[in-house]
């Protein structure tokens, strides 16, 4: 058996059967693993470090939201044209997930960040503008002439007025982000402060969820970009509304269907039982009954009947004839209780 087993492995082992191994390079290594040097965007990740990234964040597609912000793309156009007396274009670039200190640790400095409060969802949210942007708007408000590329002066901070002209930019954008939200649920964004440095502009942990918009800004020769943050846990409250694949969707509820249930509900028979007495006996003497025995009831003509559906009491009355039949008047009121009681065991 040993000798068999030798030749098997011997005829494997044959160089002429033998496929040579093939070793990787650095860009397929780099490729199989999802890692790229010049990619720090963002953008979409592949192999390995696709898996790590999708079981760190957990993209949760709101359609509604994109709808929100393609409105507030418009609205942008409009108001921050009659801002700067300029032809401006806004558009969206994407929208992603991402963990709050990655954000923080990727945000290009130097740069403006207003910390802003979401009134009516008692939380707070982040908006970025690049220095590109910062020093567009001072060139375009301050009156510069176009074609020219507007002074940078690296190492510096921003000046009072430089933070005063962004501060009126950041106020119209959170004005026209109220506008966008107010179809869906209305939601005040007030200012709160403006931050040159990440660290003082902390509103959520590091390891907290949000939600990432990225607006470029063009005014013909210049411009730049405003990013907009709001974590998952300021979006929570009107996630539902979030979720909704068009404006009005309603959840579980369909009001045709409301009235269909009521109609049939008040046409629907119940059987009704009216007990004079109940008394408690041993299983003997119920097995001893024969025809034409009597048994005493505790009960008079004027005692009260107990009316039940099933071994529910619904109500009282008291037992009379009309005709040639034994009839019961209601006295008192049906319970509420025990018709929620019916309803909830049906």
């Amino acid at each position: 058996m040993t000798d068999t087993s030798l030749e098997a492995f011997g005829g494997m082992g044959d160089p002429a059967d033998t496929v040579a191994e093939r070793v990787l390079n650095q860009d397929e290594i780099d490729s199989l693993l999802g890692f790229d040097l010049g990619d720090d965007d963002g953008s979409e990740k592949s192999g390995i470090r696709a898996i790590i990234n999708s079981a760190l964040v957990s993209y949760e597609r709101l359609p509604m939201l994109e709808i929100v912000f393609d409105r507030l793309v418009r609205l942008m156009t409009t108001s921050l044209r009659n801002f700067t007396s300029d032809n401006v274009e806004v558009s969206l670039d994407n929208i992603s997930s991402i963990r709050f200190g990655d954000y923080l640790n990727s945000i290009p400095l130097p740069a403006i960040l207003a910390v802003f409060r979401a009134e009516e969802l008692d939380n707070y949210g982040l908006l970025t503008v690049d220095s590109n942007l910062i020093y567009s708007i001072v060139d375009v408000l301050l009156g510069g002439r176009r074609g020219t590329a507007a002074l940078r002066i690296e190492g510096r901070p921003y000046t009072t007025i430089e933070r005063v002209l962004v501060q009126r930019m950041v106020e119209v954008v959170l004005n026209d982000a109220r506008q966008a939200f107010e179809p869906l649920t209305p939601v005040s964004f007030n200012l709160d402060r403006l931050e040159t440095n990440p660290r003082f502009a902390a509103i959520a942990r590091p390891a907290n969820a949000a939600i990432l918009i990225k607006l470029r800004i063009d005014m013909e020769d210049r411009g730049g970009r405003i990013e907009l943050l709001l974590p998952y846990a300021t979006l929570e409250p009107i996630r539902k509304m979030l979720l909704q694949q068009f404006m009005g969707e309603k959840f579980g509820r369909d009001n045709i269907w409301e009235g269909h249930l009521a109609t049939e509900l008040w046409t629907t028979e119940t059987e009704v039982r009216a007990v004079l007495d109940e008394q408690m006996m041993p299983l003997s003497s119920v097995l001893n009954l024969k025809v034409g025995d009597t048994m005493m009831l505790n009960a008079t003509p004027d005692s009260e009947v107990s009316i039940r559906a099933g071994s529910i009491p619904l109500t009282t009355g008291r037992m009379g004839r009309k005709g040639q039949h034994i009839a019961v008047r209601i006295e008192a009121p049906v319970n509420p209780e025990s018709a929620a009681r019916i309803r909830g065991a049906r």
